[in-house]
């Protein structure tokens, strides 16, 4: 019996010491339990990106390119380039994509129709408008465009002009004393731009590329244009300067919610994209043909040095923003979602 009590004992220390060592095995030398496969590769997020064809588009190319070359193992993107910022605004209202580029006061439209359902990250283009006049028509300063025709692109371009003229105490109307801003004749920026390039029309409001491309078709046809003046710095004299902010990239609040790392990410190579566009021009050109932003390397390459494409975050974000939708709410507040978007619209601007 006492051999018996003294071979379990010894089996229950046995085991007892088995259980120690495999304990020990587990735990780290500062007592946390190792996961078995720490050496393993994170699993990448999925991230649906779209990016507007044009100008509010452009910044994206580099990082295209460096994706396509797995420069971002922790993210697997999927990039998408659409024409038609209607499309996006579905897809942020549908859930049908993560991380989008488009239009300002689009960003606030889709705001305000989900409750909050976007945030806006980054500012990317400022303003990118310029005044084109036909050789005979000249024009100095806003005060010359008293009893002329102006034909401008529907939404943002007409509102951005209107301001300007009024601010400068122009009144729109049709009248000998007045400015008449057609908006309706060449709605779409295409449409205007291949006006100019025919030489139907005197004076034109136009955003690049669409300069350089209606300036160089007109020329092949055997009209000249002048690019006579800056919107942008005709915009800083009537209003904050700065705050004339025509693209921006946004994000789902749920995919941000849910992905604070991929977002932060997301951005860090975003800057870096948009910083080369300014620093490698005749890259960078390339670069957004090959992404299917844009068609023409030329032109692209001609134009990006006036597209005021740019990175403004956090709090110069919302200053700029805030102004400009200020703007756009005294002109038509349907054309913003009817009110300006609440502080949580814009990311980290705390």
């Amino acid at each position: 019996m006492k051999l018996r009590l003294i071979t379990i004992f010894t089996l229950l220390a046995l085991l007892l010491t088995s259980l120690v060592s495999c304990q020990l095995k587990a735990t780290d030398t500062e007592g946390t339990t190792t996961a078995p496969n720490d050496n393993a590769a994170p699993t990448p997020v999925n991230v649906r990106v779209y990016a507007l064809n044009g100008t509010t588009g452009f910044g994206m190319a580099k990082m295209i390119s460096d994706a396509k070359k797995g420069a971002f193992p922790n993210e697997n993107y999927t990039f998408t380039v659409q024409t038609d910022a209607a499309l996006i605004n579905a897809a942020l209202i549908n859930g049908d994509v993560d991380i989008a580029a488009l239009p300002t006061n689009a960003a606030s439209v889709v705001y305000n129709k989900t409750n909050g359902g976007i945030k806006i990250l980054a500012v990317n283009t400022l303003g990118c408008l310029y005044l084109l006049t036909k050789e005979g028509t000249t024009v100095s300063s806003i005060n010359d465009l008293k009893g002329k025709n102006v034909y401008t692109p529907a939404q943002n371009p007409m509102m951005i002009f209107k301001s300007i003229c009024e601010k400068n105490g122009l009144t729109v109307g049709t009248g000998a004393d007045q400015v008449n801003i057609d908006s309706t004749s060449y709605a779409a920026p295409a449409d205007l731009r291949t006006a100019v390039a025919a030489g139907t029309v005197e004076i034109a409001v136009l955003p690049e590329p669409m300069v350089t491309m209606a300036i160089s078709g007109a020329k092949q046809a055997g009209y000249t244009y002048t690019n006579t003046m800056d919107l942008t710095a005709e915009w800083d004299k009537v209003h904050a300067p700065g705050s004339l902010v025509q693209g921006c990239v946004v994000v789902r609040t749920e995919f941000l919610e849910k992905n604070p790392a991929a977002v932060a990410s997301f951005l860090a190579a975003y800057k870096t994209s948009i910083e080369y566009l300014s620093t490698n021009t005749a890259e960078a050109a390339g670069l957004i043909v090959e992404a299917g932003i844009f068609a023409n390397a030329t032109v692209a390459e001609k134009a990006i040095p006036k597209c005021n494409v740019c990175y403004l975050a956090g709090v110069e974000m919302k200053t700029a923003m805030e102004g400009y939708l200020s703007v756009l709410l005294g002109i038509d507040p349907t054309k913003i979602g009817g009110k300006l978007p609440e502080a949580d619209f814009y990311y980290n601007a705390q």
